[in-house]
Order: C-alpha cells, then structure tokens, then sequence
C-alpha cells in the first residue's frame, strides 16, 4: 500500500496501571482487522507472560492499523511509575494521545503524571472514561473531574468499555477527527529517531525508529550521529504487530530498521539514524532531541547462584539494557558472592520485573542484595563523591557532609483513607507540601520524602491502608543533608562487606539487630560458638551468638576413671579454641538471599 503521508495518525495510550489501555488497544486490533479473530488473545501487545501474569504492560508495544484507507500507527504503554521513562519515549514519537480513565477509580496519580509528560511534548490530547459497563462506575463524578483536569467540556469526553466495545469505533474515528497527521518532508535528508531497540542474534541491533525527515530503504548505508557508528539497513519494516519487511520507510512513518551491528552497546536509545551517504555530503545533518534519558535512583548487586554464569548475566544484562536505557550496570565483586553486577534501576518494581526476565529468558538463578539509593558524600577537600553501594562509603573521619536523594511524593487517595494515610507519611518521615481536594470524596497529596524510606515496602503500606484504592506517583527533588553511617555486619569477627548498608544513625540499632537476628535464625551452626554484631566505626551496637554444634565426645566411655572424661573434655574445649580463632565461616548462597529479603 502506498504511503499517504496526509492519511497516518501517530498515537499513544496513556494511563494509571490497570485503567484498560491494553484491552483498547486489542479492540483497536479487531476493528481494523490487524489480528485475525482466530489469532487474537487478550493483552494482545503485551508480548511477555510475565506481563500477563501481573497484569500489567512493562515494554511499549507499536503497532501499525489500517482503518478506512488511514494508517493508524499506536504505541501501547506502561502505566506505572516505574516504568514511566517508556512513556517519555513513546510520546517523543507521535502526535497524539487518548488519556485514558477507569470509571471505577477516577484520576489516579500516574494519569496526570502522564498527562503532563504528554503537555511537554503538545501533543493533543482525546480523553476517554473506561469501563462504563461496571455496576460500581462514576461515570458523572469521573468526567467532572476530567473536564476540571484538562479545563474542557464534559461533551468532549468520550465514555467507552474496551472490555465489550462501546464506543470504541467512533473513539478511534475521533483520533483521526482531530489528531494532526505529521508534518513530514520527504526531500530533506533522512533522521529518523530510535525510540526502542531489540536484539536478534542474524539481523543484529533493530533500531524501532520514527521517521521524521527523508526516507530510507534496504541496503542503504547507515549512521548513527550521536555515537558515530556505520551500519546497513539490511531489512526495514512495519509492526503489524509483528514484524514485516517492507521496500521503503518514509517520513511521518513508524517502522523498524535491522542495523546490522552486532554490538549492543553501540546503538543507544534517543540516537538519529541518517544515510552514510548524505552525512559525507555538504548537508549539515543535526540529531533530532530525543527525549530526557532517565537516571538510575535505586542501586541493588546481582550475583549469579553458578559463579559460571557470570558472562551469561553480563550477556543479558547488555541485551536487556537495549530497549531499557535507564538501567545502569558494572562490575563488582563480593567475598561469600563472587563475581557480579551492582545494577541501578527507576524502582524497586523495576529491579523485581528485571530480575525475573533474567531468570526466565536468560535461565540465571540470581542472589540480589537490599535495594539502595544514590547518596553523595563531600569530603574536606570539598571533593563530591557519588556512593551506590556500602562498600564505596568512606571513612567518618573523611566526610565533611553526607546527602541523600529526596523525592516528591503526589498521592490521591479518598478522603475516607485520609486520616490512615496523613499517619502513614509521617511514620515514613514524609514533609507536606501542599493538600488540595479533587473533588468532594478525593484528596491530593503532595509530600517530600527521602527515597530511601519509599524505596522499603511503602507502595505496599500505602495500598493496604486505602484497602487498595489510593495510587501514587513520585519524581526526584533534590538532595538534602543527612547524618548517615554505614553499619557494618561481623561474623565471626570478621566484616562481610556483603552486608553492610547506609543508614539513618537513629536506624542503625534497630536496622543492625534484626540483621543479626536473622542471621542467627538462618546461618549453619559450627562447631564452635560464632558472634554476630553490627557495627558502626567499629562500635559494636547490636549482638547474637550462633552457640557451638554439641557432639557428645565421652558417650563411648562407660564407667572408669572420671579423669578420663574430663581430659577428653578438656580436649575438645582446646579444639574449639583453637577452631574459632582459626576456623573461616562458609556462608551459603541462601543465606544471603533470606537477610537481602528480610531487609
């Protein structure tokens, strides 16, 4: 079919998790035939079985429709916080966006997150309210709220159910009404921006790219102007939703182009593709501005349970930051944990979803460490110092100054979960900013807080004091001073780097004796008494002792000298003497796996 660059749409959905986004986009798939009924499943574009087991979309999705002689290019997204840096790069790629509401819950705090991120980019914005068909929906009290949000018309709000298809069809007539085809010029040199990558092991890096200027077809030779790298279009293509090759991709189009290149690390998300052959003529070629790259806020390790498996995790950890440009990782290793990854992530969600892909694409058993943040340390020569992990922490006598990442915190929550929650942000050192009322039953929220106490199970706290219906979003703020130590873990005398970790210094007690408590519950017992304490500048404040395995050595003996018994004692008391000073602590792998999960 031959391209009419006046007839494509470029469009995004965008909500809060579980609004319905991916059960629209399968309606949007049968309306315009894209999937035969034969082939069509639920979650269509949700590609993983590990999204379709939370329930949730983790990958943007493109797809390429035909309706009515348009093309309608969709990109599917995300809806939680932790994954909002897909969003950001889906919207740098289109023109419009259905903001998409549940009926049953109203506004929630990642769906005007989105929809700011959406007002950067000026894209136009059609609002929609789903699961109309729900006995418990507030379709009135939901549009009131809409109409306020984006000060329009109640009228212009549609209301639809993706679930059985109401309204659905003249919603996606209204994004061909009134989302702008793109403004495109074909005879300029080709750019075209890379908004996703994946990896195949013949056709190499393909890039997922919107086509904004020129054109492009297979064979040409390629370059990529950030990272000055050459490559081939060795295949081109549409989604629709799979793969399929096409003769030419022109501007104003979302298509797919094979590299070639077989390094990873040499593509990068946000980089401008342009033909070899017009960045060595007199054109003056500039990348297009991609969109803001995310930066890594929560640090954990990841070491392999088979220390043979380390270049397969480095392997995937490489192919998995592809199309995941926010995740950072280097090398490290750890006494008791050898070879591995400190890996940093948006989330703790985030670190959750990666671990198990590793753990089912890749087929690597993972031991994982206790999230962290990203503190700074200035020292007395003024010098800042970025720390991602404990083992990078200085001396106290070398800090002048320690900060930590603080966050702002948006909440909306009913105001009958007021109260609960008003508690539970002051138990989480949470600062209000600011409280304004959505409507007459919804409260928003906004608090600063440091990230480390967000990052520790307060999505969890927050949804089980709201009975599930409150929902947050957060963004970086800045950083603060903070009086921080690094608490240190000994066995047996000796430190194990492996279990240190910065905390608040009025934490510290708390934090060190139940580590040492849980590790007492979980560390083999040795034949000698073993010591665990938690320590702060080599201050012992917290302490357990795993007491000796008893091995009865004078059960042999009957009657006699009880002389007898005593030296065989006294043997045995010598041995364990000499073993606790000699003696080295094997800690297995599970036992680090069940303190990092305690903590």
């Amino acid at each position: 079919m031959e391209t009419n660059q006046e007839k494509i749409r470029n469009f995004v959905i965008i909500s809060h998790i579980d609004h319905g986004k991916s059960t629209l986009a399968d309606r949007f798939l049968e309306i315009t035939n894209t999937v035969p009924k034969e082939k069509m499943r639920p979650q269509y574009l949700d590609a993983m079985d590990l999204e379709r087991e939370k329930g949730i979309t983790i990958k943007m999705a493109p797809v390429r429709m035909i309706y009515k002689n348009y093309i309608l290019n969709l990109i599917d997204t995300p809806g939680h916080v932790d994954f909002s840096y897909e969003v950001s790069r889906s919207l740098a790629a289109v023109e419009g966006a259905i903001l998409l509401v549940d009926a049953t819950k109203g506004i929630q705090a990642q769906t005007i997150a989105n929809l700011e991120l959406a007002k950067k980019q000026n894209l136009v914005i059609i609002p929609a309210i789903n699961k109309i068909d729900l006995p418990q929906a507030k379709i009135k009290e939901t549009k009131e709220d809409i109409a306020r949000l984006l000060n329009i018309s109640e009228n212009e709000i549609f209301e639809i159910s993706a679930k059985l298809g109401t309204n659905v069809e003249k919603l996606l007539e209204v994004v061909i009404e009134k989302i702008p085809s793109p403004k495109i010029d074909v005879e300029k040199p080709c750019r075209a921006l890379i908004f996703d990558l994946k990896y195949e092991f013949f056709k190499g890096v393909i890039a997922f790219v919107r086509v904004f200027e020129g054109k492009i077809e297979p064979n040409d030779k390629i370059f990529l102007l950030r990272n000055r790298i050459e490559g081939q279009a060795k295949e081109i293509g549409y989604f629709m939703p799979e793969l399929i090759s096409q003769k030419l991709l022109k501007a104003g189009e979302i298509g797919y182009i094979a590299t070639g290149i077989k390094e990873p690390g040499k593509v990068r998300v946000g980089d401008t593709i342009t033909q070899f052959s017009i960045f060595n003529s007199q054109f003056s070629i500039e990348p297009l501005s991609g969109y803001q790259e995310p930066k890594p806020m929560v640090f954990a390790s990841f070491f392999p349970q088979n220390p043979d498996d380390f270049d397969l995790l480095k392997e995937a950890l490489t192919k998995l930051k592809l199309n995941d440009p926010s995740l950072m990782f280097e090398p490290e290793t750890k006494e008791g944990l050898g070879r591995g990854f400190l890996c940093g992530f948006l989330g703790t969600l985030h670190a959750e979803i990666l671990a198990e892909r590793i753990r089912r694409e890749y087929k690597i058993n993972l031991i994982i460490s206790n999230p962290s943040v990203l503190y700074k340390i200035i020292d007395y020569k003024n010098r800042e110092i970025n720390v991602r992990s404990a083992a990078a922490w200085l001396e106290e006598n070398q800090i002048k100054e320690a900060l930590e990442p603080w966050i702002k915190l948006n909440i909306i929550t009913s105001q009958v979960y007021l109260g609960k929650v008003l508690d539970l942000l002051q138990s989480f050192e949470a600062k209000q900013l600011e409280m304004s009322y959505l409507s007459s039953e919804k409260v928003m929220l906004l608090y600063e807080a440091p990230l480390r106490k967000i990052i520790t199970g307060f999505y969890d706290k927050l949804k089980s004091v709201t009975q599930g219906f409150a929902s947050m979003n957060y963004e970086f703020s800045e950083y603060k001073k903070a009086d921080l130590v690094k608490l240190d873990i000994l066995i047996a005398g000796k430190k194990e780097e492996a279990f240190s970790k910065i905390v608040h210094k009025r934490e510290a007690y708390e934090i060190g004796k139940k580590t040492v408590e849980k590790l007492k519950e979980t560390l083999p017992a040795q034949l000698f008494s073993v010591p665990l304490q938690a320590a702060i500048s080599g201050k012992i404040i917290a302490r357990e002792t795993i007491k000796a395995r008893a091995k009865d050595v004078i059960a042999p003996l009957y009657g006699g000298d009880y002389t007898r018994k005593r030296k065989l004692l006294e043997k045995q008391k010598k041995g364990k003497k000499e073993l606790k000073e000699k003696g080295r602590i094997a800690i297995p792998a599970n036992v680090f796996f069940e303190v990092f999960k305690a903590s």
